[in-house]
């Protein structure tokens, strides 16, 4: 039995996607009662469905085999630190003691935004993790449980995760957290342009700012890497080790779509500009180093893929 937190959401779906190809379908799918994203779950097969404080309430009544734990508020803007604290930290380090105390796989969700602005590196190394300062309250909490992992010994036990900028199929519900690509798409339907920020920093011209964009296919296929590779632990970035324009998303999104590119460059809104990230890139030699072999997928690969989907259902 394979337990996923945050199941019905984004990646969660993705990799259950992925595991009934794989002929996998005990699973059980924990998320909130209620929760726009069980759409992700239609045409899916699982055993069970059940409620994130159900399943804290119950844990000791389950024994599964590994704990997927990519539940959580992911959104970067959220100022309520007790709750970030209490779903992104506290339950966390539930799940982790019931995982150690009980012999269960336990790989969980970090993330990029634990590195901050990046002038300490994008290094997956567990030595660099004190040295990280996050920019906004989301990242604190996720850096939190990798500090507290690593101060009580167990990343020789578990596996951290740290995702990169993710998209794909399956993120419509996120609201403003959607992907740039999945936004760009529609307001180049509705607008016959995309939207970028103006750079506000002189090194940087206006679009040129950098991500490492992750198709989610590959998102799902590294992080089931560690469920076929149990003996590997520790933290790893799940990223291309490639950063790209916001410019290059825009042209390939516009490539994909057979269109002439229009960018327009808006102002950033004055609550995230004192700390944006500029630059992102995730190094990959850890997870290479560990076996992982797969070829990744370009950003423009990517895009087109995705893009091709966003068209059938468009057209729907």
């Amino acid at each position: 039995m394979i337990v996923i937190t945050g199941g019905a959401g984004f990646i969660g779906s993705s990799i259950i996607s992925e595991l009934n190809r794989r002929k996998e379908r005990n699973i059980i799918v924990v998320d909130k009662r209620e929760n726009r994203s069980r759409k992700n779950l239609e045409g899916l097969i699982f055993s069970s469905y059940i409620d994130k404080d159900e399943f804290i309430k119950n844990l000791k009544s389950f024994n599964p085999s590994c704990i997927i734990h990519l539940g959580a508020i992911s959104d970067t803007t959220c100022t309520d630190r007790d709750l970030l604290i209490k779903n992104n930290f506290e339950w966390t380090k539930t799940l982790a003691r019931f995982s150690m105390e009980n012999n269960i796989r336990f790989i969980y969700a970090s993330s990029a935004a634990t590195y901050g602005d990046g002038k300490n590196g994008f290094s997956d190394s567990e030595d660099n993790i004190k040295n990280l300062k996050p920019l906004n309250l989301y990242g604190y909490s996720k850096h939190l449980f990798d500090l507290w992992a690593l101060e009580n010994g167990l990343l020789d036990k578990i596996v951290g995760l740290k995702y990169f900028n993710v998209y794909g199929e399956g993120e419509y519900h996120k609201g403003h957290m959607r992907s740039k690509v999945l936004k760009g798409y529609y307001e180049i339907k509705e607008k016959g342009r995309v939207f970028l920020f103006k750079s506000y920093r002189e090194e940087y011209k206006d679009g040129e700012q950098k991500r490492d964009f992750i198709y989610i296919k590959d998102a799902v296929f590294m992080t089931l890497f560690f469920l076929e590779n149990p003996k590997i632990n520790g933290i790893f970035n799940i990223a291309t080790g490639k950063s790209r324009t916001w410019n290059c998303l825009a042209f390939a999104l516009f490539r994909a779509l057979g269109k002439k590119p229009s960018i327009e460059y808006i102002d950033m809104p004055q609550k995230i500009r004192e700390n944006y990230q500029y630059w992102t890139e995730g190094p990959i030699s850890k997870i290479r180093k560990s076996g992982y072999s797969k070829e990744l997928t370009s950003l423009e690969d990517g895009v087109m893929d995705y893009v091709n989907l966003l068209e059938e259902k468009y057209r729907a």
